[in-house]
């Protein structure tokens, strides 16, 4: 099977088995808490529906995020799931801003403290099993497929857990006759939803504004990249975040006179080297420099080969060289150009010369002032 197929199926049977579970929760915790007297119940419970609503997104963003790169999103749709995040991070922190308003305006008017029964206290215990459940199944699958929001979920499962014992002790101590302490525990359970928004969503936000990695991350990505034959030096070095993929593009020098073909043979390397080394990396461009252009800048009015060979044609015609070109090569330099041309013997009539003609095609193009040098090759 397909491993992308593979990984969407996982992460969709634990988002449907976590609905099927928060669905059961919500209404359970809900008919609890208003039949037990607990506010921290009725709080958990709408933990949960935000839960179910978190789990209905995860099912659209899952889907669409694993839909193939197009013309719109040539860099795939992996970002639906970081925006589903964020959306999920502003509901917890609006659900969570609710339920402390409504607790704290009770501890102030104590004549509207809920007094909890003991079947409150039964359901809290089993929302606290059912939450460490879930919480362990989509870790794993989080782990094994290595998506972010699936991992986000599964400590949101987590806090459920938690939240539920918070609920589980405030019912328990309202009962034992602190009747604040179920108000108490809803305040707390809001404060846990509201820590759980701002972790899930500052990460998605930095995302989002394509935030790169941290520096010890970019370290790695620079030995990475040294490592690899050819690479004299890199710069220009960028990194930004497709949900839990990671997309690189550098500038490397190579040495400046290799041939084009061997310059791509070094970046498919570096390319390579870096995917197979780094995980998260899923994407790498690799730009090719002869020398460092942040200190080498290349000049834009240099001339073009096609002028440039006008000129020089022109130039060497009196020298009757011109049709014994087999080839020049032209090196864009430190702001100048450097000219190789490669003459067949018979132009010097022989190897005597040679030499002479040489000094003759430098000197005919010697008041160029955008040429470092011009050197003379025989084949």
């Amino acid at each position: 099977m397909d491993l992308s197929k593979e990984a969407y199926q996982a992460k969709q049977r634990v988002n449907l088995t976590s609905i099927f579970v928060n669905l059961a929760l919500s209404i359970l915790k809900l008919i609890g808490g208003i039949a037990g007297h607990s506010q921290a119940l009725i709080a958990d419970a709408l933990h949960s529906v935000s839960d179910l609503a978190t789990d209905v997104l995860v099912i659209i963003a899952t889907r669409l995020g694993h839909n193939e790169a197009d013309e719109d999103h040539p860099y795939g749709h992996t970002r639906f799931e970081t925006v589903a995040t964020l959306v999920l991070s502003l509901l917890l922190v609006a659900f969570a801003i609710g339920i402390i308003a409504d607790a704290v305006g009770r501890l102030f008017d104590p004549s509207s403290l809920l007094m909890p029964q003991p079947v409150a206290l039964f359901i809290a215990a089993i929302s606290i099993l059912a939450n460490e459940g879930l919480f362990r199944y989509s870790i794993r699958v989080a782990k094994k497929w290595r998506s972010t929001l699936l991992k986000a979920n599964a400590w949101h499962h987590r806090s459920d857990a938690w939240s539920s014992i918070i609920v589980l002790l405030g019912i328990a101590g309202s009962m034992a006759g602190l009747t604040y302490l179920d108000a108490v525990g809803a305040i707390l359970v809001a404060v846990m939803i509201a820590k759980i928004g701002w972790d899930m969503g500052w990460p998605s936000i930095r995302e989002l504004v394509d935030t790169g990695m941290e520096p010890a991350e970019l370290a790695r990505i620079r030995t990475s990249i040294n490592e690899v034959e050819g690479v004299e030096a890199l710069h220009l070095l960028r990194t930004r975040r497709m949900g839990e993929n990671v997309i690189i593009d550098v500038h490397i020098v190579v040495a400046p006179k290799v041939s084009v073909s061997e310059g791509h043979q070094i970046a498919e390397r570096v390319r390579h080297h870096i995917i197979q080394s780094i995980d998260e990396v899923t994407d790498v461009t690799v730009h090719i420099d002869p020398e460092d252009d942040a200190i080498w800048a290349p000049d834009p009015n240099l001339p073009t080969r096609d002028v440039l060979l006008k000129e020089l044609r022109r130039r060497w015609a009196p020298l009757g060289v011109v049709e014994h070109i087999e080839r020049i090569d032209l090196h864009y330099l430190k702001g100048q150009i450097s000219v190789d041309v490669i003459l067949r013997l018979d132009a010097a009539e022989g190897v005597k010369n040679a030499k002479e003609l040489a000094g003759k095609v430098t000197e005919a193009v010697g008041d160029l002032e955008f040429l470092r040098a011009v050197k003379v090759f025989y084949c």
